[in-house]
């Protein structure tokens, strides 16, 4: 399935388009599931929280193993792994034609408000 994702954004981004993806998956221990497990309710959102990291590396790889440059952002501190997020920053880098992943940059928003941030 990766694989199908990631030949979808290189159809796309051969075109010229600029895309910045926004991840999910990070569902996986929230609410009434991570109290059914015993597990604090925000260990189980820090637990989602890693989760969509971890699914946004997938696709980063996928990625750049068909040769799309891109470029993970990421408003939790995680250096080693992901650039923050600075809306500057993201905007020079859909400017140089990489893909943007956009990962935990502002959980509470929409879609539409997301991409305001851009």
């Amino acid at each position: 399935m990766l694989r199908y994702y990631a030949d979808e954004v290189k159809s796309v981004t051969d075109l010229g388009v600029e895309i910045a993806i926004v991840i999910g998956g990070g569902n996986i221990f929230r609410g009434l599931q991570s109290a059914a497990m015993d597990i604090d309710r925000v260990q189980g959102d820090y637990m989602g929280m890693m989760a969509t990291v971890i699914n946004s590396m997938a696709l980063q790889s996928a990625l750049e193993k068909i040769g799309v440059p891109t470029r993970l952002s990421t408003a939790i501190e995680i250096r080693e792994i992901a650039e923050p997020y600075i809306r500057r920053r993201v905007a020079r880098h859909l400017e140089k034609g990489r893909v943007v992943i956009l990962v935990q940059v502002q959980v509470a928003l929409t879609l539409p408000q997301t991409l305001q941030l851009l």
